[in-house]
């Protein structure tokens, strides 16, 4: 597995501290209330939020929190955050798509660039690497919902485009015209999914040695430790001896 999954299951297998729970749970509520804000406070009829919160559930957030988050939505509540792509290149030259939510856009810009800078890397004009990747629909789920050949089978039935499958579980890929139709099947027939949301997939990926591999991966660290980074996505893959010591 590389890029985005692989440094998921990286810093899954290290655990989260309190505090990096509590950022996270912010991030979370943060994209909860603007989805509701963009559509419908109602998450069968709002596909965004229906993943907003199939993503806060899956990381145990608790059921309080969720409904107030899409309550401040619907009372116009909180601050008005602007969606940012940021685009740019890491150690090794991986390329690196950053989405923010901000409601501050001088201040983000300012701070994720220089934590590129501080990283060895630096940051490119919007669609400088965004090529590179696709923006498709991605339906995960855990190993232990189906076996390989089962949720493939399942998954070309409903019009995905690709399964890969490991101990991990199961990512199901669907372009974004196809996107609900393949959640709403694979979720009538395994239950609801681990995660369903629009992710950027890379076409390829760039191999690093494990000390390309550690500088980059602190870098996604650092960026993720921002409270304006909702996501980060990267096209590289690193070595089973860096993860294993990552993780060890």
């Amino acid at each position: 597995m590389a890029g985005h999954s692989q440094f998921k299951n990286i810093m899954h297998r290290k655990g989260r501290q309190d505090a990096a729970k509590s950022k996270l749970f912010g991030k979370l509520a943060r994209e909860i209330t603007v989805s509701a804000k963009l559509g419908l406070p109602d998450p069968t009829m709002n596909a965004r939020l229906r993943a907003a919160i199939i993503a806060a559930r899956a990381e145990n957030m608790p059921k309080d929190n969720i409904e107030r988050a899409i309550k401040k939505a619907s009372g116009g509540e909180g601050e008005n955050y602007e969606e940012i792509r940021y685009e740019g290149y890491g150690p090794g030259g991986v390329a690196l798509i950053v989405e923010v939510l901000t409601d501050n856009r001088n201040r983000t810009a300012g701070e994720v660039r220089s934590t590129f800078t501080k990283s060895g890397g630096n940051l490119a004009e919007t669609g400088a690497v965004s090529f590179m990747f696709d923006h498709v629909g991605v339906v995960e789920y855990d190993a232990k919902a189906a076996g390989g050949e089962a949720m493939f089978e399942a998954a070309l039935e409903a019009g995905a485009d690709d399964v890969v499958s490991s101990e991990h579980g199961h990512e199901v890929y669907a372009a974004q015209d196809h996107f609900g139709s393949v959640a709403k099947a694979l979720e009538g027939k395994f239950g609801e999914p681990r995660k369903a949301s629009l992710v950027w997939r890379p076409q390829n990926t760039v191999a690093l040695d494990d000390e390309q591999g550690e500088k980059l991966l602190k870098l996604i660290e650092n960026l993720n430790e921002h409270d304006d980074v909702q996501n980060v996505y990267a096209n590289f893959e690193v070595s089973d001896a860096l993860v294993n010591r990552l993780t060890g």
